[in-house]
């Protein structure tokens, strides 16, 4: 027992730590090669792999208000010298752009670039990659280095292994591990950890063999993993067979931002809570359970399946609220997400009975059924309280409620871990929890965690920037009460900042810090021009993790504060509002569609000035309206951060 409750520690940590994961997707992917065309003449390959569902722009070149072209930057040197333009092998795919308003040209799956370079064999080549790629819903702009040595492989071990690492940091692989961890927690439930045993000894003893048992056992796996992944997989097969991808992406965007959706989630999540509290129990209609438990004593496959069917169905009032959180999670991400989130879950929860029945000897080691079953579904109850809250907070600050504010939000936080700490002490009891005898110390180092969790949110509640939550939390501006008097959560007024007084839509948005700017583009430029500075255009979100990210990290930054307050008009540009504008502000899209809300709006404006349709997204624009310099997305690099605004503020006064 004691050996399964360390596990347990380590499988809290670890999902917490998976849990704080939100980075950008990187959809391209590099490798390089150099082939010897002769001697003293190279042929350097750059081979690029787009994840499926996004393309990535051909080399252009394009008119302003176009996409960003792929390109290849050389570093110049006297040592080489490049032959010809850049060569590109693959599939073109060209078509008149709607929103660009030109003929576009992409790639879907990948492409091969190559540069043809004279120089001695050992010369060193500086090149840098730049292209953009998008999906259905968002617009990614990348860059990568590259330091070739001719005459030898250029994909060296190190660039093969930050191509992974990228790949993994997305947030397809966050929302896996995430699955992973709770498909771990699962087994240890009182509704599946028993079972282990018992189905596995059937399979072991009814068989006639051990080599069919196996074999029996490897299938009874096989169809627990096509019993949870089969179904959300043909509801959105279905959902884009009937409506496109374009449909299944609107469905995605309406579950991540509408208030229905978010508020049916938060109202699930809070029933899960008490069903882990032990207020009730959430099970399935006795009959189905029961039917399907008559078959599975049927012989051959069909009587496996319905064993299967058996497991999943008996489990459901442990699982099933696991299942929706995975779910949940995932539905903000794109196709295939949801359907590799849910298979990551059914595998790993699936392998212990497959393992198990291939080493039986192991069922030996296994503690008994326990109370400390129930005390993980009570954690798992504190856990699914806390995440709950995001979904409302979402809505709340979409709709502009102002039900949940950050000091809202932190108080119900730190509730919530307070109580989690005292039933690890044994201070609370629910209703099917056993009696606790003594303080293990697995109990004991999560309490320790738990209650040091509440301390370091304790600050929050006066202005504490909290950067470690800052994607989690609703932002610093919708706190009403900040104690502190110098730091960057409050508002320092300078006389060179601009007064922006009765903004539009100011009354609903707010920037943080205590910055002062706008809310919408055409007022802003105005301003800009008015008082001759370079605009600083904020492509943000409610539900936006990453843009709090950066607003917590690298704004509070006083050298940051310093030229957004001085240097620069602001405009936010929130994607997900939902404040309906006045019928003067609507926006009629080419396609003839009318946008009558801000989100609305300010998506289509930057989809069609930009290309883009992700958040964060800075902009320097300067008094004509063109780009000073190259966008910048979500990067928590301060120092390039500070950079990028100072570079613009050089082209502004340069032009």
């Amino acid at each position: 027992m004691k050996l399964f409750e360390r596990l347990f520690l380590t499988l809290v940590l670890a999902f917490t730590s998976v849990a704080v994961m939100a980075q950008p997707v990187e959809p391209v992917l590099w490798k390089t090669s150099v082939e010897t065309v002769e001697d003293g003449t190279y042929k350097v390959v750059f081979k690029a792999s787009v994840e499926q569902g996004w393309h990535m722009y051909d080399l252009g070149p394009y008119e302003v208000g176009g996409p960003m072209a792929t390109a290849f930057v050389f570093e110049p040197a006297s040592d080489y010298a490049l032959e010809g333009d850049v060569v590109v092998e693959g599939e073109l795919i060209k078509h008149y752009d709607d929103v660009y308003m030109m003929e576009v040209g992409y790639y879907e799956g990948g492409a091969t670039f190559s540069q043809i370079v004279k120089a001695p064999q050992g010369a060193i080549v500086k090149v840098t990659a730049e292209w953009m790629a998008c999906n259905d819903e968002n617009c990614v702009n990348g860059d990568k280095d590259f330091e070739i040595t001719l005459g030898t492989p250029a994909a060296t071990s190190a660039e093969v292994v930050d191509a992974v690492a990228a790949k993994s940091g997305g947030s397809l692989w966050s929302f896996v591990l995430s699955a992973i961890g709770w498909a771990l927690i699962a087994l240890l439930t009182p509704c599946v950890f028993p079972m282990i045993p018992m189905t596995v000894s059937f399979f072991l003893k009814g068989s006639g063999s051990v080599a069919k048992g196996r074999f029996r056992a490897l299938m009874y796996g096989l169809f627990i993993v096509v019993l949870y992944t089969l179904p959300i997989g043909v509801i959105i097969f279905l959902t884009w067979l009937i409506g496109g991808d374009a449909v299944t992406a609107d469905i995605f965007n309406w579950l991540a931002t509408h208030w229905l959706p978010n508020l049916i989630f938060f109202a699930v999540f809070m029933v899960f809570a008490a069903s882990f509290f032990g207020a009730f129990e959430i099970v399935l209609p006795e009959k189905l359970v029961n039917d399907s438990d008559a078959k599975s004593d049927k012989s051959g496959l069909a009587g496996i399946f319905f064993m299967a069917l058996t497991l999943v169905l008996v489990s459901f009032s442990c699982t099933g609220p696991i299942v929706g959180s995975v779910l949940i999670q995932s539905t903000s991400g794109e196709f295939w997400t949801p359907i590799v989130t849910m298979f990551a879950f059914s595998v790993v929860f699936a392998l212990p009975f497959t393992l198990f029945a291939l080493f039986p000897t192991w069922l030996k080691q296994l503690p008994k059924s326990g109370g400390w079953l129930n005390s993980v579904k009570v954690v798992l109850g504190f856990v699914e309280l806390a995440l709950g809250l995001k979904f409302l907070s979402v809505a709340d600050q979409t709709y502009h409620w102002g039900i949940l504010d950050r000091e809202v939000y932190l108080a119900l936080w730190i509730a919530i871990f307070f109580l989690l700490g005292l039933y690890l002490l044994g201070k609370l009891k629910f209703k099917h929890d056993s009696d606790m005898p003594y303080l293990s110390v697995p109990r004991l180092i999560m309490a320790i965690i738990s209650f040091s969790f509440v301390v370091y949110m304790l600050p929050g509640m006066w202005g504490a920037p909290l950067s470690a939550l800052s994607g989690y939390m609703p932002p610093l501006q919708s706190q009403d009460f900040v104690l502190s008097q110098g730091g960057a959560a409050v508002a320092v007024s300078t006389e060179s900042e601009q007064s922006v007084d009765g903004v539009k839509y100011g009354d609903k948005l707010e920037l943080p810090h205590g910055l002062q700017g706008f809310f919408d583009i055409a007022e802003a430029e105005a301003y800009a021009a008015e008082v001759g500075k370079p605009l600083f255009v904020d492509f943000t979100g409610h539900g936006c993790v990453n843009c709090r990210e950066m607003e917590s990290r690298v704004w509070s930054d006083a050298r940051v504060l310093k030229l957004l307050r001085e240097e620069y008009v602001i405009v936010a540009l929130y994607a997900d509002d939902k404040l309906k504008v006045d019928e003067a502000d609507w926006v009629t899209t080419d396609a003839g569609k009318v946008l009558k809300t801000l989100g609305k709006i300010n998506s289509y404006y930057a989809l069609k000035n930009y290309g883009v349709n992700a958040q964060p997204y800075y902009v320097l624009q300067g008094a004509d309206g063109n780009q000073l310099v190259e966008p910048r997305g979500y990067d928590l690099n301060v120092e390039a951060f500070v950079d990028f605004l100072q570079r613009g503020v050089d082209a502004y006064k340069n032009r």
